[in-house]
């Protein structure tokens, strides 16, 4: 089916066809030389800002935040509460990312930060891959009132890595993080099941898995793991020596 455009130009005189071309021809070129000219500039700054994030793991052009903006005394935290720097990170146990953050470079700043008095480790949820996401962030909240949220939360991520992610396979919302699964990892780390399963079923932690999402985002979390160094946002799983370098720097500014 041919469109308007095509069926005027049908109908048109030669010559006022003729005529026409020669103004349009300039004029496309005009407006193909801004098209490229857009893309190459768009391309660029594209490049820039990843390889930016690449080289540094900082959101480009991003001033810290107040640490105090990004926590409060409810959330799960690691170490001395009066530890010069803290380490705060947004994260999703469905994250696989997440999952390489928790295998690889956690222990290495609990071994070197936290245990020895320099830091603090608060973990808060940023729940923003599917509602299994929100189940598991939920229940390990519910572990918590048990005593026991750092013991799940490892749990989950071990879990995600034993039977998906280390084995190649996708484990969002596929029902990793199920109800049933849920349970059975409360009785895993020694919890009260019939305990946990009250808390789970009250939903009450809903509001505040949101609210701590909502915070994440206000201070520019777009993905996880999004980790805060005394306000200074890191993204992803980056190394243990840029956080080790952004801890040192954190360290050396409060003596």
């Amino acid at each position: 089916m041919e469109d308007l455009e095509t069926q005027t130009a049908k109908s048109a005189p030669q010559e006022k066809k003729e005529g026409s071309d020669r103004y349009l021809i300039p004029a496309a070129i005009i407006v193909a030389g801004v098209l490229i000219a857009g893309a190459v500039y768009y391309s660029s700054v594209a490049q820039k800002t990843a390889l930016s994030k690449d080289a540094s793991g900082k959101i480009p052009n991003s001033p810290s935040v107040n640490v105090g903006e990004l926590y409060g005394a409810s959330d799960p935290m690691l170490g001395n509460p009066s530890a010069p720097v803290a380490v705060v990170e947004f994260s999703d146990f469905q994250c696989p990312f997440c999952g390489k953050f928790f295998r690889e470079t956690e222990p290495q700043i609990i071994a070197n930060y936290v245990k020895t008095g320099k830091v603090k480790f608060v973990y808060k949820d940023f729940a923003f891959l599917g509602d299994e996401s929100i189940s598991a962030a939920h229940a390990a909240r519910c572990a918590g009132e048990q005593g026991k949220f750092w013991q799940y939360h490892d749990y989950l991520f071990k879990y995600m890595w034993d039977n998906y992610y280390g084995k190649g396979k996708s484990g969002e919302n596929v029902g990793a993080f199920s109800e049933a699964h849920l349970l059975q990892f409360a009785g895993a780390v020694g919890l009260n099941q019939d305990d946990f399963s009250a808390c789970m079923k009250l939903g009450k932690y809903h509001d505040a898995i949101t609210a701590s999402t909502d915070t994440g985002k206000q201070h520019g979390v777009n993905g996880t793991p999004g980790i805060f160094v005394n306000g200074t946002l890191i993204v992803g799983a980056q190394p243990y020596e840029e956080f080790a370098k952004a801890i040192d720097a954190a360290l050396a500014g409060k003596k």
